[in-house]
Parts: C-alpha cells; structure tokens; sequence
C-alpha cells in the first residue's frame, strides 16, 4: 500500500521535474542569437581555474594549489620576507577575518563555531604547534587539514604568510616567561 502511495505522487509533482527552464547550449526562440547561454557581463571576475577547478565550489584549480604548496619545504620553510609591523597588523587583520570563527582570539580554539558546537581546532598554543615550522600553517592555510577547507581561493599567498607571522606573535604573547617579580607586578596590576 505504502509503496502505490509513494509510486502515486512522483506524477503529482511532476512539476518539479518539468521547469520551463533552457540547459547549457539549447536553442532558444526567445533571443535572437537562438542561444541559451548568454555572454558573460563586461567585467565578470572567473572565481575558478585550473584543469581540475570545480565549477560549483568556487575554488581554484587545485592543481595550481598543490603545486604551489609542493614548492614550499614543509621541514626548512620559514616566511619568505621580513617582518614589519605592516605585515603583522596584516596578518592580524587576516586572521580575524578567516581563522577567529573557529581559532579564537587569542589562538586557543576557542572560536564561536566551537562554542556552538563544531569540533575544536588544536590550540596554537601547544608545544607541538609552537615547535612546527612557518611552512607547516601556511600548508594548512592553502590545502586544508582535518575540518578545516582550503583558504586558497580566498588568501592571497603574501596574506597567508602574513596570518602565519601573526600565529606566531600569538604564540609569544601567550608564552611569554616571567620572573616571579614580574608577575606579581602584572597581577597588582590587573
């Protein structure tokens, strides 16, 4: 019985299946070219590239990708330029947009996606973490790593490694030793 009901209203919504809608190159009464696909608008920016680029996921070609992160050493790679406060306060700007939701602040994974339930990224704070070169995060940033998706459609490699010297600020702040003086001084003043 169960199964004629559900045979039954495949037809009753049928129109779901039949929208009057035109496919890729099909021909077209309603323009006077008598094509469906329309040229693009003056000034469309492509947001895929690359022989393996996804159409649907907006993402670039993820043979550029892994080239690009092949040619960085993943043991030896440090940030390929010299830190200026310019660099760090981009980097700081970068993370806040891209790496807070789910990092933190301060780093500790703590992001408001974790608080509403995702799982937690590992904290930058770790001795793992603060051990690991500068070309470790900027793999992660650029391919992606556990839950994390790739950040190369949408950072620029100089951003990337600008975020990575803004990690690395993060983890000094955080690890800062002081003597026994010098932390009863910064509790007086807290």
């Amino acid at each position: 019985m169960g199964a004629v009901l559900i045979y039954g209203c495949e037809n009753v919504m049928r129109d779901m299946y039949d929208q009057p809608k035109y496919k890729p190159l099909e021909k077209s009464e309603f323009f006077p070219d008598e094509q469906s696909a329309r040229p693009l608008v003056a000034g469309t920016i492509a947001r895929a590239a690359g022989g393996f680029a996804s159409p649907s996921s907006g993402r670039e070609g993820i043979k550029e990708i892994y080239t690009e992160a092949r040619e960085i050493d993943p043991v030896q790679g440090d940030i390929p330029f010299p830190l200026t406060l310019q660099i760090l306060r981009r980097g700081q700007e970068r993370y806040n947009i891209y790496c807070t939701p789910c990092h933190g602040m301060a780093g500790y994974g703590n992001g408001k996606v974790v608080r509403r339930g995702f799982p937690p990224p590992p904290s930058y704070h770790s001795a793992r973490l603060r051990s690991i070169p500068d070309s470790y995060f900027y793999n992660v940033i650029t391919q992606g790593f556990g839950h994390m998706f790739s950040h190369a459609n949408r950072v620029e490699p100089r951003d990337r490694w600008a975020i990575v010297a803004y990690i690395r600020a993060l983890q000094l702040s955080q690890n800062i030793q002081l003597s026994e003086k010098q932390r009863r001084q910064l509790l007086e003043v807290q």
